[in-house]
This record gives structure tokens, sequence and C-alpha cells, in this order.
């Protein structure tokens, strides 16, 4: 059984394409190429075209072709978590519940349920919401930077794209304040991470002592080191992370629980390649505030702060992810799940 989202997605989609319900899809010959290819080429090209243009779908006199099957097919099936179980099914019951859409279709029109006060909001809603993403896509192909764009951002903040690689060692405590139910008393854990951060300028191995709490239930080392990128670790850990030297233990931490030392193993810095992505991503988002801020300007947008509130921020303190857009319609799941509820 076709699913209720399917069919009232799939309806809005269908009327706002201008399918005619009730009389025949006309289709209409191509004309003449200005440039006539010859041999295999030409048989080819006639191949895909008659296949394009090939009835695979019937409902009453309405005709569907296999290049409308496959353009429309996506539109009308769930989108996000829902879109799973709608991969999974074969050509064929994708077929058919195009063709149960398509007929429900026409018989909404039939009803005269495309002129009721409802329906007809539903489908402007629709019509303003296809028309605005149309626009947001536009506006993100306009805003993709050029490789010389992000060259440049690289350059200005190549420092956030340093790179380190540490080994953290927890030593446990136990006693007052502590939840731990093993570890070392707050003396000895004392002791023991002096022995370490010490080592060095006493000619010890601070390497080996710290291996001594492998397997032990006095502490926690990293089997191997963890890499992090600036900005990725709290603002007291980076701080000392960035700052040592390579091989060098330092203290972050001293709580009722624990000792937290880490030793820099690495300091190394991402190159553009390995960021380009990213920096393309933040820079496409920055353009793209900037853009919505100045069209939002120019539109003389106003808003009754009587009914709506007054702003909690200016307009430019809002990020617009590049992967989203302005939206009217709830999530197509929404109604489903407040009728569940019920």
């Amino acid at each position: 059984m076709i699913s209720e989202l399917i069919v009232r997605r799939a309806v809005i989609h269908l009327i706002l394409a201008g399918v005619v319900i009730g009389a025949a899809f006309a289709q209409t010959p191509a004309g003449p190429s200005l440039a006539t290819p010859s041999g295999a080429t030409a048989a080819a090209s006639a191949d895909k075209v008659s296949s394009a243009r090939q009835v695979v779908i019937k409902v009453g006199k309405a005709e569907v072709t296999r290049d409308e099957f496959e353009s429309n097919i996506g539109e009308m099936e769930p989108q996000g978590e829902e879109a799973e179980g709608a991969a999974e099914k074969s050509l064929r019951k994708r077929g058919e519940d195009y063709a149960s859409v398509l007929m429900l279709s026409q018989l909404a029109v039939a009803d005269h349920l495309d002129t009721s006060p409802d329906i007809e909001r539903q489908l402007e809603v629709a019509r303003i919401q296809v028309l605005s993403d149309a626009e947001f896509a536009r506006l993100l192909r306009q805003a993709e930077p050029t490789p010389e764009e992000i060259s440049q951002y690289y350059s200005a903040h190549e420092s956030d794209y340093d790179v380190v690689r540490v080994r953290r060692l927890f030593i446990w405590k136990v006693g007052t304040g502590s939840k731990n139910s093993h570890g070392l008393s707050s003396q000895d854990a004392r002791a023991s991470a002096d022995k370490i951060l010490h080592a060095p300028a006493a000619g010890g191995d601070a390497q080996k002592l710290a291996d001594e709490f492998k397997g032990s239930d006095d502490g926690l080392l990293d089997a191997a080191p963890v890499t992090f990128t600036r900005g990725e670790l709290s603002p007291r850990m980076e701080k000392v992370a960035f700052g040592i030297k390579e091989g060098e233990w330092a203290e972050i931490q001293d709580t009722p629980d624990s000792i937290l030392l880490i030793q820099l193993v690495k300091h190394s810095h991402r190159q553009l390649g390995e960021v380009s992505s990213l920096i393309a991503t933040q820079l496409k988002g920055q353009k793209m505030q900037s853009r919505m801020d100045d069209l939002r300007k120019k539109a003389g947008i106003w808003m009754d702060s009587e009914y709506f509130g007054n702003a909690s921020a200016p307009a430019s303190a809002t990020k617009v992810p590049t992967s989203a857009r302005p939206t009217l319609q709830e999530p197509a799941n929404q109604k489903e799940k407040e009728n569940d509820e019920r």
C-alpha cells in the first residue's frame, strides 16, 4: 500500500508540474537537426531519444514516458531517513506507486478538491517553497569560492590547521573527594606525576615511567597517540599541547579523581590540499550569509514586533548553513508523528 506521505507530496508535485488530468500527454516530434549525424552515432542517438519517449505508464488517458517517470519519481518519494525504505523498492513497485499517485490525483481533480481553499493554500505554499529552493540553489552556485580565494584564506589562517599528536596519561586518585574505587593516594599520585614531569632534568626516562601505568589499575595511558587539530581541544589543553616541545610531558589538570598529563608526540601542519574542501565550505557559508543579509535589507522585510517579539540578535549574527535553506513546510513526517501520538 502506498503511504499517505508519498500520496500527499506527489499530488502536490504533479499538479504543480501542470499535469493535465483526463487528457493524453501529447508528444511533440523533434524538429530536424542542424547537424545530421551518420552511421552508428545517428542510430545510437535515435535509440536514446526513442527510449526516453517510450510510454511506460498509462492511467486513463494520461501517459507517462520513461523520461518523465525517471525525472519525477525522486521528487515523489520521501526524503531523509524515510528515503532508505524507498531506495530498496523494486522498479516495478516504484512504478505502481507512481501510477497510484497519478490515479489519485485524477480523482482529486474530478472531485474538485483542487479548488478547495485548503488545497489551494497548500499548493501555493508548495509553489513558494519550490521557487525559494530554486533561488537558494542558484545563490549557492554563485557563492562557490575560487581556488584563489581558498588559497588566500589558507595563507591568512595557516595556524588554524596546526595538528598535534599527543599521548594522555590519567593517574587515578582515591581518598577525600574522589569517586574512584581504585587508584593511588593523593600524595602517591602527585609523586608519580612529578617523577614523569621532572625525569628528563634528572636524567630519567619519562616514557618508561609513563609506560608503567599500562594495564595498571592506578592509571590509564593512551595505547596510541591521539591526533587533534587546533580548536578541537579545551582551551587549557590546547595552550599546553601547542606550546610544549615534541617528546615533552606537561600537566593539564589535577582533580580529586585524577591527574592528567600529556606528552607531545608530533607537531605538524595540514597542507592546503587536505583542507581545501573544508575552507570552500566555510567560505561558501560566509558568502551566503553576506548575500542573505544584503537581500533582506534590499527586500525591506518588516515583522510586527508585537506579534513576533523583538529580534534577539542582528540578522548578520544568524548563520546560514550551505546545506540548508529557508523552509515554510514542516518536516515531511511531522504530521504523521502528531497523529500517532494522538
